[in-house]
């Protein structure tokens, strides 16, 4: 038999008063308190009254999924004008008396509050008779009736809040997942291959090329050399936004021969630029030295892309007693004041001039490899130069 809609939506509400641990004690309270025979939680549609949750002392003949015809009960009419319906004797209610609902079912006294969501759509009511005249047209009764409505609508929409956070939960795990299958593609599927030209370029520049051949050769080598940086940045930032962070293996490190080996390989890549090193590296310092180089690199590079081609780029590095600092400088024009503010967040790259690529994650992920180290990377930009400064320690 196929189920409609309408039909599934009514069986997950029974289902969610059902997980209401405060309905059963409030129906509990409302037939000992007003003295009614019979309550009940009642999910009321345009087309459909059912039982969610009752009490029943007087052998109504409802349990929790019974329905009575919509058109047969005052629920109907309160889904419509919301309104709150009492009576404390139908027999001498001008309104009710002749009405068909009470001769039907046979009771004498009725309440029944509209039960309204924090949307503000109409769930249903609760509701209370008895075949016996009670008196419920007070403010103690109704106001009763009105906080446990009140509170009824709350843990439904909680209840409901839950079950979307727990719905979102499961497609950030589905997420997580494709995250980690795109992380596998990176390192993987792009880095090997990518190796694997770097590394034939490597070889080719040791055999003998005509000028123009060893000039292709350079060329390759040069963007292998880039596209490994991105495709490190990219990975580094996708395990970040994972949760993981930046991952360190710390050892005591010699950081010169680190450091010239960056120079050496990006001075390839921008062979007509004047790179000026002073180094006082006095001691071995306890670092990840591949994270160094990787912080480094982004910052040499940030500086032959957007320093003045006629002035050399300036790196002072410095260790002396279980401090590390790294210096970058470079002139040219200043940095915008506004770009400042989020030079170090993921994809902002300022105002990118002709020919100049990248993805804007270089010095985000500086900034995050200093603050793995537990240390800082600073900047300062006026109209003579700009300097990064890396301090560790």
């Amino acid at each position: 038999m196929r189920v409609s809609n309408n039909e599934i939506n009514i069986q997950a509400d029974i289902e969610k008063i059902a997980r209401i641990d405060a309905v059963s004690n409030i129906l509990d309270v409302v037939c000992l308190t007003t003295g009614m025979g019979f309550a009940a939680v009642a999910r009321v549609t345009d087309t459909k009254w059912v039982a969610c949750a009752v009490r029943d002392d007087i052998q109504f003949g409802l349990a929790p999924g019974g329905e009575l015809k919509l058109e047969t009960t005052i629920c109907n009419e309160i889904r419509e004008s919301q309104k709150v319906v009492v009576i404390d004797h139908v027999a001498k209610d001008p309104l009710f008396a002749t009405h068909h609902t009470p001769a039907m079912y046979g009771f004498q006294s009725y309440i029944s509050i509209p039960i309204t969501l924090k949307t503000g759509e109409f769930f249903g009511t609760l509701c209370a008779i008895d075949p016996r005249p009670n008196e419920l047209n007070n403010t103690k009764t109704l106001g009763m009736f009105q906080l446990f409505a009140d509170l009824i609508a709350f843990h439904i929409h909680s209840a409901e809040q839950l079950a979307l956070s727990e719905s979102n939960l499961h497609e950030e795990r589905q997420t997580a997942e494709l995250r980690e299958q795109f992380i596998s593609i990176l390192g993987h599927d792009l880095g090997n291959p990518l190796g694997a030209v770097s590394s034939s370029a490597q070889v080719l520049q040791r055999m003998p090329l005509t000028p123009d051949a060893a000039n292709f050769v350079r060329i390759i080598k040069n963007a292998s050399f880039r596209m490994k940086g991105l495709i490190d940045n990219i990975l580094d930032f996708a395990r970040g936004r994972m949760g993981d962070g930046i991952t360190l293996q710390s050892k005591t490190c010699d950081l010169q021969p680190i450091l010239t080996q960056v120079i050496e390989e990006l001075h390839v890549m921008w062979p007509d630029r004047t790179i000026e090193t002073e180094f006082e590296l006095r001691e071995p310092f306890n670092c990840d030295g591949r994270r160094i180089a990787q912080l480094f690199s982004n910052l040499l590079n940030n500086a032959l892309t957007h320093g003045q081609k006629d002035t050399p780029i300036k790196i002072n590095a410095d260790t002396h007693k279980g401090v590390f600092t790294l210096s970058v400088t470079n002139a040219g024009q200043p940095i915008p004041e506004a770009a400042m503010a989020r030079l170090f967040n993921p994809f902002s790259r300022g105002e990118v001039k002709p020919g100049q690529q990248g993805l804007g994650l270089g010095l985000y992920i500086a900034s995050e490899i200093a603050r793995a180290h537990n240390g800082s990377l600073n900047v300062v930009s006026t109209e003579e130069e700009t300097k990064f400064t890396l301090r560790l320690g």
